[in-house]
């Protein structure tokens, strides 16, 4: 009797928790072990040290992801220290644990990634500097990994603009942003109103104005209810009393699913969050920090297959069609063919924000 292949899915935010989540469910046939975001000696170093809490390697996001595992009885194997494994799932190769070197590797894009920062050009050129230090403008610069699973054609322009290999990406969407139009059926109870999805820049040492920020969400607002949704990795002390200071009239949500929100609202304000890309499918008149053409053109396919597409390319792999990635070949193949129904026995599908709204 064959043995059954085994797939590490390496998991960060809830986003990317859910988004592995949902493609191990795709596939039946593979034993699945997940873990929170690891890296080497160091970077675990950091983390005990309190080093890297803006991030989804820090002890915060890490308590929530291992939450989410276990509330799912999901099997834990923390940092991959079993090894012996056929496949790995990375949800960032911004930063890449030594023990997955070697190994058929799919890289799956989270959602937005951020700006080309001005140590963006220096990440390229110095492939020894860490990834982080531009942010997830650097996502898929490592090159380690055999297939990126991107959003969309844009998306698969924009990486290899970047400079990741076009032979390693796959254009087979993502499966929180697969089908937008799903988010139209909630029971948020309110209708009709201005959303302002706020980011988590200060936590991750970018500059923000976020009073500058309130009033301008205020002036488009121009009278309408105005709700916001605080970033799930934000301050949140900070975040509620700097909008009671300049905005009073606004009711503040800390949790709650943030693309319900968006589906019920008529003006949808974001800073860089991947939930532009939400508001854009649902035909939302949206506001962003990213040029909105742009935005358009990187839009994620909205086909509901991404999660199925993801595993067809790791059964690709797991038979043995692996080895064409590391040399020059031709570009994957795009897998946009039209929606099924959920497969039995597969995970809900998920959103990138959970648990019950929180109005302060």
């Amino acid at each position: 009797m064959m043995s059954r292949s085994k797939a590490l899915f390496i998991c960060g935010s809830i986003n990317q928790t859910t988004q592995m989540h949902q493609i191990a469910g795709e596939l039946p046939e593979v034993d699945a072990y997940f873990t929170p975001y690891y890296g080497d000696r160091e970077v675990e170093l950091l983390r005990r040290l309190g080093g890297l809490e803006g991030t989804i390697g820090g002890n915060k996001l890490r308590g929530r992801c291992l939450d989410y595992l276990r509330q799912h009885g999901l099997p834990v194997d923390d940092g991959g220290r079993w090894g012996d494994y056929d496949l790995v799932l990375h949800c960032s190769d911004l930063v890449w644990p030594s023990n997955i070197t070697g190994k058929n590797v799919v890289l799956v894009q989270e959602g937005m990634t951020d700006p080309e920062s001005i140590l963006f050009p220096l990440i390229k050129r110095f492939p020894s500097l860490p990834r982080w230090l531009a942010g997830t403008s650097a996502t898929g610069l490592s090159d380690r990994y055999t297939r990126f699973c991107v959003a969309s054609p844009g998306y698969r322009d924009l990486f290899v603009r970047r400079g990741v290999r076009p032979e390693k990406v796959v254009v087979t969407g993502i499966p929180n942003f697969d089908d937008c139009a799903r988010y139209r059926d909630n029971d948020f109870p309110f209708r009709g109103y201005v959303l302002v999805c706020t980011s988590d820049i200060r936590e991750v040492f970018w500059y923000e104005n976020r009073e500058k920020f309130i009033r301008k969400a205020r002036s488009i607002a121009a009278g309408r209810p105005l709700l916001f949704k605080l970033h799930p990795n934000e301050k949140v002390s900070r975040a509620v009393a700097e909008i009671s200071r300049f905005a009073p009239e606004a009711s503040v949500f800390t949790g709650g699913c943030a693309e319900h929100m968006v589906a019920n609202c008529d003006v949808l304000i974001c800073q860089y969050s991947s939930l532009a890309h939400v508001g854009l499918a649902l035909g939302k008149e949206v506001h962003s920090f990213f040029d909105l053409d742009e935005l358009r053109r990187l839009l994620p396919l909205q086909h509901g297959r991404a999660a199925k597409n993801i595993a067809d390319v790791c059964r690709g792999l797991l038979a043995g069609e692996g080895r064409a990635a590391r040399g020059p070949s031709a570009a994957p193949s795009a897998l946009e063919a039209p929606a099924r129904g959920r497969r039995r026995g597969a995970p809900p599908r998920a959103t990138s924000a959970e648990g019950e709204e929180a109005m302060a």
